[in-house]
């Protein structure tokens, strides 16, 4: 199997369950709250590591007890923490998530140390791009780290893989060319092209024309929309579950196609994959510990 190199933020999460979403103004009583290792680039990893891949993660962190909770994690799952950059005048990010008893979230995140995490820590850590063949991003650290990263990624030949969440304002035109796969669900959609949320097919195409070659729109209970320049356009559904928590849905998915195209899988073979991973998730709570192993997700091609 191919290796998988994570470059993206580590926070970790406090996650309060509430019985609805508050109003502006409103003060409600949370039924539970609990203190758990995420961010989107350490929900990738770990999900890519639990899954069965050979994974590294690349991020900063701060010198505190938040940074050993995500370390721990992270290595629970077999993922490499060794290249972690450790600030010693920063704070590990932190992120507040509510849950609500239909599992839709809101989540409100305090960057810390991954705001520093910058182009020349990449070019510090060139020989992390040489020696691995799958790159997955966020948005969760600085842009133009994120552009850093994948120009040089592209350049070297690697597969980038871009989840482009939180959209920034000032998303970068630049980075669509580096890009091989990007998989925004249909409000990023939205928020990258202008394109209303429910006509995904308009937003891929838009995606499409800025030079992406492979367009994966995700869209929670419906499954997930492809426009390839290889495979075509295709609605993949997922079968219908109880949804609990949608928070690691996201990262799960992609972390899930990330694997299944590092162990040789088509891009719809891993789309559906990745469908099949993102349904097991919902049905439970937690970020990172609602993921389940490659033996926990039946599947076939």
């Amino acid at each position: 199997m191919k290796k998988i190199l994570v470059v993206g933020s580590l926070n970790v999460d406090m996650v309060v369950r509430v019985p609805h979403m508050p109003a502006a103004g409103e003060t409600i009583l949370a039924e539970k709250a609990d203190t758990v290792p995420g961010g989107k680039g350490a929900n990738q990893a770990y999900a890519a590591g639990k899954l069965g891949a050979q994974t590294i993660m690349f991020g900063a962190i701060g010198n505190d007890r938040y940074a050993e909770i995500e370390k721990k994690s992270l290595q629970s799952a077999g993922v490499d923490v060794s290249r972690l950059i450790v600030r010693a005048d920063c704070d590990t990010g932190l992120a507040w998530i509510t849950v609500n008893d239909e599992g839709d979230n809101s989540i409100v995140v305090v960057s810390g140390a991954n705001k520093t995490l910058s182009e020349k820590d990449i070019a510090d850590n060139d020989d992390l791009l040489h020696s691995c063949d799958i790159v997955l991003c966020q948005m969760e650290i600085p842009v133009q780290t994120v552009l850093c990263v994948a120009r040089r990624a592209k350049e070297l030949g690697k597969t980038v893989i871009l989840d482009p969440a939180p959209v920034p304002k000032d998303f970068p035109a630049e980075l669509y060319a580096y890009v091989d796969i990007i998989k925004p669900n249909e409000t990023e959609l939205s928020l990258l092209t202008g394109a209303a949320s429910s006509d995904y097919e308009k937003g891929a195409d838009i995606l499409r024309s800025h030079g992406v070659k492979n367009v994966i729109v995700t869209l929670g209970g419906a499954g997930a929309f492809v426009n390839s320049e290889t495979e075509g356009k295709h609605m993949l559904t997922v079968r219908p579950v109880p949804v609990v928590d949608t928070t690691a849905a996201g990262d799960s998915f992609t972390a899930a196609l990330a694997v299944r195209l590092a162990s040789g899988s088509s891009l719809l073979q891993a789309v559906r994959y990745a469908n099949e991973v993102a349904t097991i998730v919902v049905t439970r709570k937690g970020a990172q510990t609602s993921i389940p192993t490659a033996a926990e997700v039946p599947f076939d091609n």
